[in-house]
């Protein structure tokens, strides 16, 4: 007897081992872009191919609209969304930045595991701003706190586990700005004890605050507008810097202290069209690449001074007229000696990074055809890649010189949003979270969860 109760022992004890190392094994991806806000999902134990039907359904919850992505942290999916009033509707003209349309934005946090909801935290928030479905930024967790910034300028700071509100700012209110046309985009990024964030206004582009008490730490930078660029991080030689593109230059800042290191104008004399600095800088090594729907891409070598390596010479964002990489909302991907984005018109496109040379162009991973500001996101995974399209089709894929080589593709939610040209498209622009070996993706309506797990 002695001996079946060693062996029940050590049976227990190995199926402890291998449940906690699943668990250990399992990723969050607790901000905008990921644990490292790079676009890369680390996870391994996915599936190579979807099965017949599409992948698993974990749980689907109901939530409002939205363009924001998800976060997930410590078991917990946390997701922004805006709830109209009873009596109130979106404008016809997704544009119209007059209407004033009231309602209200909400913090939801979820069980990860069943996407049950934990706790809510709401505020009236009317808007008056230019595609009025919901907030753009994804939550930031970092330890017992979550940061959410939404369309308006509401800056909240949250108790991961209850939902109570520790402190909160209104950014137009505080900073005396007006809010962008597009509202507030620039999802927050969390940096040692500092939350930085894009504000806007004469010396207040970037203001860091202390993530535990809302005190601001230090301001930087002065632009008529402030753009939608996510403040980032990049490491040239030994020195971190962060990298805050408006619509006139792309600067680098000490993060500590918001020292201006350099400014790099770009386009030239005049500000990049409508403010659209959007798409995430990346960086790789000694190198910098930006690009923006009008005015196209900009590759920067950073040492002590920035130098052009080389910018795009398209005569605008049209396909005909465009020579590189033209991005909207859909952070490119960039390592190494190749860059892989979304254009103008949907078109997936290859370049080279150190010449700016295009190898390759296909719309199969977006619409199928060319449309104005057609979307996928991207993430890489091993030696593949991710992506999430407008149509709500979940792809993987490998991308070499070589071309767009589509493995594997299945649609997980049907798009909601109308907001898109021309009139009655329908899209998702949100970008997924990718944790736990599943995707947490939303449209207006609902999130979802499946899992890519093997099985």
């Amino acid at each position: 007897m002695k001996s079946t109760n060693d062996a029940r022992v050590v049976l227990i004890a190995f199926a402890l081992t291998l449940t906690c190392s699943s668990i250990t094994n399992a990723d969050d991806w607790p901000q905008w872009l990921g644990p490292q806000r790079d676009g890369v999902w680390r996870e391994a134990g996915l599936i190579e191919k979807f099965p017949e039907g599409g992948p698993r359904v974990r749980w689907r919850t109901p939530i409002g609209g939205g363009y924001s992505g998800p976060a997930v942290a410590q078991g917990k999916v946390i997701i922004t969304d805006r709830i109209l009033a009873a009596d109130a509707s979106n404008p016809d003209n997704p544009f119209n930045k007059k209407a004033r349309v009231d309602g209200s934005e909400r913090v939801l946090c979820l069980d990860e595991a069943t996407g049950k909801l934990l706790w809510k935290h709401e505020y009236d928030c009317t808007y008056q701003v230019s595609y009025a479905a919901g907030p753009r930024c994804s939550p930031a967790v970092s330890g017992d706190k979550v940061y959410t910034l939404g369309t308006m300028g509401d800056l909240l700071c949250l108790d991961l586990n209850t939902g109570k509100l520790l402190w909160s700012k209104n950014l137009p209110t505080e900073y005396k700005i007006d809010v962008p046309f597009w509202g507030f985009a620039g999802h927050p990024l969390v940096d040692g004890d500092r939350l930085i964030c894009l504000v806007g206004g004469k010396g207040s582009v970037a203001v860091a605050f202390d993530k535990n008490t809302g005190k601001e730490l230090w301001r930087a930078l002065s632009s008529k507008e402030p753009g939608y660029a996510p403040p980032t991080i990049c490491e040239f030689g030994k020195q971190r810097q962060l990298i805050i593109w408006n619509p006139t230059a792309v600067n680098a800042l000490d993060p500590e202290s918001g020292k201006v290191y350099w400014s790099q104008p770009f386009p030239g004399k005049r500000p990049v069209k409508a403010g659209m600095t959007i798409a995430t800088p990346r960086c790789d090594g000694d190198r910098l690449f930006v690009t923006t729907f009008y005015d196209g891409p900009l590759m920067v070598r950073v040492k002590d001074e920035p130098g052009v390596i080389w910018r795009g010479k398209g005569r605008g964002e049209m396909p005909d007229d465009t020579d590189g990489l033209h991005c909207v909302s859909s952070t490119p991907y960039f390592k190494g000696d190749y860059i892989y984005g979304v254009d103008s018109y949907g078109e997936l496109r290859c370049l080279k990074a150190e010449t700016g040379e295009r190898l390759w162009s296909t719309d199969k991973a977006t619409t199928g055809k060319s449309t104005r500001w057609g979307n996928a996101f991207i993430v890489a995974q091993g030696d593949r890649f991710v992506l999430f399209n407008e149509l709500g089709d979940l792809i993987i894929a490998k991308m070499s010189p070589q071309g767009y080589d589509e493995l594997s593709r299945a649609n997980i939610l049907v798009p909601t949003n109308t907001m898109a040209e021309p009139k009655g498209r329908r899209v998702i622009w949100s970008h997924p979270a990718f944790a736990n070996r599943s995707v947490y993706a939303r449209n207006d309506k609902e999130i979802i969860c499946v899992s890519m797990a093997q099985p």
